[in-house]
């Protein structure tokens, strides 16, 4: 839990990097939504907003006027308990409100919740619900930075959004197999600190002895694969996989594009040669297993990956794993529309382990269990293999 005296603080400069990732943008660019799973800017604008005004402000603030009605029903994700929605595919076609009204909206929820946190007092459901707040708009800086790479990743000009960010970093570490003994670990979430209830029911896993890889797979090595021919050899792939492959001529990482020979991708700062040195990214976990198939390993479950996390470095990827995301032992939803956060997701995803580039910071820690359906591409997804 952070502490009261700093949450007003640690809530504005959360609002405040949310605005600084649209520094870059032109204001044509907030609307575009060029497939579903990828919301425009000025909606993760919005939505990160209406969450602190339906969740907190309305309950805890008598005296809070509520910016406008109808943005309840516009800003609202997923969440059946607090009403109807603009459909998810449909983010795009908000031409209205504008952008400049969406920040007003923005200035007005941040000045009441400030105002409130200052003034009120912080009683402990209050704090434990803003601070949920904070995290989930953290969640959204992610997916904001990720979804406006997709959206000016499939202009044809491919423009650069910020010729700062650093995306491909390589490891400078020797590669070696950490060696892992069979017996009883403990997985979830033990601290005081804040985390999401799917990491909650600390509990005991047996796992037999295995290996896992200190470093990341590269550019190189999934280079290898494609050279290989792989994409076209079923053996490698499950049948849905294959299916998938097949169904969108998928050849090589979303982004990547093969120019005189040589692989190309997109990337924030525009495009660029793939560094064969750098962590792959950008595969869904089809290809992450077709991978470790091809190289005779597997990869990791996410409580192998828990057990030995400390022994290697991790943060540049998300980490696909084996495991299905299921609900730890014990695991009970909360009640009301926050109880809708994660339990309604767990079925027929994937967890992934770690954190990544675009990961903002306090929102990383080893037992964060992120979760994705098995063809999904547009995150900063690897993988690490195991044997």
């Amino acid at each position: 839990m952070i502490l009261t005296d700093t949450l007003p603080d640690f809530f504005l400069a959360t609002r405040k990097y949310t605005e600084d990732l649209c520094d870059p943008l032109e204001t044509e660019d907030y609307v575009v939504q060029p497939i579903e799973d990828v919301s425009p800017p000025k909606w993760h604008l919005g939505h990160t907003t209406w969450f602190f005004e339906e969740f907190i402000l309305k309950t805890y603030d008598e005296n809070y006027s509520v910016f406008n009605d109808d943005f309840s029903f516009v800003f609202n994700s997923y969440y059946e308990t607090a009403g109807k929605r603009v459909v998810r595919a449909e983010r795009g076609n908000l031409s209205r409100p504008s952008v400049q009204t969406v920040y007003d909206y923005r200035k007005h929820v941040t000045k009441a919740l400030n105002s409130l946190l200052v003034n009120k007092g912080l009683e402990p459901g209050l704090a434990a619900l803003v601070e949920t707040g904070i995290h989930h708009e953290k969640q959204h800086q992610e997916l904001l930075l990720t979804d406006i790479k997709y959206i000016l990743g499939n202009n044809p000009l491919l423009p650069v959004y910020s010729p700062g960010v650093r995306e491909h970093n390589e490891e400078g570490h020797p590669g070696e197999w950490i060696g892992m003994q069979e017996g009883i670990y403990e997985i979830g979430h033990k601290a005081e600190s804040f985390c999401y209830d799917n990491e909650l029911g600390r509990h005991k896993v047996y796992l037999n002895a295995f290996e896992i890889s200190n470093k990341l797979v590269t550019n190189a090595e999934f280079m290898e694969f494609i050279s290989s021919g792989a994409y076209t050899k079923f053996h490698y792939w499950h049948a849905e996989g294959w299916d998938w492959v097949n169904r969108n001529q998928i050849g090589a990482p979303l982004y990547w594009h093969l120019i005189d020979g040589e692989w190309h991708h997109y990337t924030l700062n525009g495009l660029q040669k793939v560094p064969p040195h750098s962590p792959l990214t950008h595969i869904s976990y089809y290809e992450a297993y077709a991978f470790a198939q091809w190289r005779g390993c597997r990869l990791p479950t996410e409580f192998e990956w828990e057990a030995a996390e400390a022994y290697f470095p991790w943060g540049k990827r998300w980490e696909w794993t084996e495991s299905a995301y299921l609900p730890y032992p014990g695991y009970t939803k909360a009640e009301g529309a926050l109880g809708e956060y994660n339990g309604k997701f767990m079925v027929n995803q994937k967890v992934l382990r770690g954190s990544s580039v675009a990961t903002p910071e306090k929102h990383s820690r080893p037992t964060y269990r992120n979760f994705f359906h098995p063809h999904l591409r547009w995150q900063f997804t690897g993988l690490r293999l195991a044997r």
